[in-house]
């Protein structure tokens, strides 16, 4: 029996999210983390290279190595769209960190440039790999719920990011929530051509002075009239909330929020159930890894990408019409 091969990655980007991705591959029995590249944090990318047994080089040496199979682009947002372009048309596989780019410009154009490489895509809308949603979508195709009528999102985060990554993240809608646009997309079964969205800055002095929202409902509707609503904040004093329920014309799924313990309490003045974990490096641990193994079956021709570049473009044009929504406080198409 033939050896399986071992593909040879690049890592580029060595903060908290391209740690994770790292140790996964590391881990697999089918990769290796041969380069870490990151230039704008050496002593991070040389620490992670020690504990994967990689070497810390500049990005054109990845481009040029023919023997790297696949580059995985973990660094910030603005070098995301380059760095796409650059191994793909290097005849590297790609999986990125959403998103592709902030502009809807520069997103169309890199799926034009890159529209004839061979190599495979796969962009990081890693919570379609969190076993729940995997399964609930799994269910909801099957028809055990009949025909989908709403899909409702509810997804908080403990606690506001750093003023500095508000900054630059795009808005709310482009950095949290177009997680939750994909998420609404991948459940629907059906593409959203309108939104409604209201909004408001509650949660923090900081966010408000960035002209940035931290709180949001925004109603997605299909042509069928199905919709989806999701609901946000940036502050959830109990944890990480994610929850989604699928209502169809025969019933409903719904997925709860992942406990730090399921240790429960039970005495004669109540129930006593632990808080929800805090946030999603700890929550989305088994996406993470379950999106890495998807990977591997793509790079070995067993899986097509389960999230492509449409994918990122689609997310991206939802949230450009739901900021168009708050500025005219009326429904606008996608």
């Amino acid at each position: 029996m033939a050896e399986k091969k071992v593909f040879r990655i690049a890592v580029i980007g060595a903060g908290r999210i391209g740690k994770v991705h790292a140790m996964n591959i590391h881990q697999h029995p089918e990769t290796v983390v041969h380069y870490v590249v990151d230039p704008f944090a050496e002593e991070a990318a040389n620490s992670l290279a020690d504990r994967v047994g990689a070497q810390v080089v500049e990005p054109e040496r990845v481009f040029a190595d023919e023997s790297i199979d696949a580059v995985v682009i973990c660094s910030a947002t603005p070098t995301h769209s380059d760095l796409i372009e650059k191994s793909l048309l290097a005849g590297k596989a790609v999986f990125c960190e959403k998103p592709i780019d902030l502009s809807i410009e520069r997103v169309n154009a890199v799926l034009e440039k890159t529209r004839n490489c061979t190599a495979p895509f796969l962009l990081g809308f890693n919570r379609r790999f969190d076993p729940a949603a995997a399964e609930m979508q799994a269910r909801v195709r099957a028809g055990d719920i009949g025909d989908v009528e709403l899909v409702t999102v509810i997804s908080k985060d403990p606690e506001a990011p750093p003023i500095e990554y508000v900054r630059e993240s795009g808005g709310l809608f482009r950095d949290m929530t177009i997680h939750d646009f994909d998420m609404a997309r991948f459940l629907l079964g059906e593409e959203p051509d309108s939104v409604v969205a209201t909004a408001a800055a509650l949660t923090s002095e900081g966010i408000a002075a960035e002209k940035d929202i931290d709180t949001a409902c925004v109603t997605l509707q299909c042509p069928s009239g199905r919709m989806a609503v999701i609901t946000n904040s940036r502050r959830a004093s109990f944890g990480y909330d994610q929850r989604i329920e699928v209502h169809g014309s025969l019933g409903s799924l719904r997925t709860e929020n992942v406990p730090t313990s399921t240790l429960v309490l039970e005495r004669a003045e109540g129930v006593r159930r632990e808080t929800p974990m805090h946030f999603f490096i700890e929550r989305y641990r088994d996406a993470y890894r379950l999106e890495w193994e998807h990977f591997v079956d793509v790079l070995n021709g067993k899986a097509e990408p389960c999230a492509t570049g449409i994918d990122g473009q689609r997310a991206l044009l939802i949230a450009n019409a739901a900021y168009r929504s708050l500025e005219t406080g009326k429904r606008e198409l996608i």
